[in-house]
């Protein structure tokens, strides 16, 4: 089981600020661009290269093979085509950054509130993710939870992160392997919206899954 217990959430307890903060300017390409930043900044600060290294090693060395050059965009890029397919009308919105695919799974088809577990509506759609998942096995799985700014930082930090195993737990167990995947919990920050506002706190209130491709370092 890879998790971001040691590192990462320690690391974000002992700061009161963090990077990739999107206040939602009116444009549709302004919202997409902090989405990205902020979707990166999670990416680059909490999985970094040991989480990686570890699901790598673990899934090569266990005989699956990474890919190379050319054979990375292709994949993704099918990979991605099945998941919108997958995933039309669900309301979850399936986003490219670079060879990255990240899954933006709404608090309104995921959660009650203040709850851990599985809203029905989410089910079907883990199922449909998890189907495409199966079928593309050279892929890494980030999930990660974020909760609005409501509420004690410590509390967050804890739902958030039992949120996402929440879902890691449900993909295992439709047969994802467990060796692709890496959970942890961001609490509120790294919002994509504005928190003083209703729609702004729904829009934080998500899981993500982030997808990369297994490439040999």
């Amino acid at each position: 089981l890879f998790n971001g217990e040691d590192t990462a959430v320690h690391t974000l307890r002992s700061s009161s600020a963090a990077s990739g903060v999107y206040k939602g300017q009116a444009s549709n390409k302004a919202k997409i661009a902090g989405f990205g930043a902020a979707v990166g900044a999670v990416i680059g600060a909490l999985t970094g290269d040991d989480a990686d290294e570890r699901r790598k090693r673990a899934l090569i060395g266990a005989g699956a093979g990474a890919l190379a050059g050319t054979a990375v965009g292709a994949y993704m890029d099918a990979q991605e085509a099945r998941l919108r397919e997958q995933l039309r009308g669900t309301g979850v919105s399936v986003t490219r950054l670079g060879d990255d695919l990240v899954l933006n799974m709404p608090g309104n088809i995921t959660f009650d509130v203040d709850r851990t577990d599985l809203r029905g509506d989410i089910v079907p759609v883990l199922d449909s993710v998890s189907l495409v998942l199966k079928e593309y096995k050279k892929t890494l799985i980030d999930v990660t939870g974020h909760t609005d700014s409501t509420g004690a930082v410590e509390y967050n930090m804890d739902l958030s992160e039992r949120r996402a195993g929440s879902v890691a737990t449900y993909l295992r167990g439709t047969g994802v392997d467990t060796m692709r995947i890496y959970t942890l919990g961001v609490g509120p920050h790294y919002p994509v919206a504005d928190n003083g506002t209703a729609q702004g706190r729904q829009l934080n209130r998500r899981v993500e899954l982030v997808l990369k491709p297994l490439v040999q370092s």
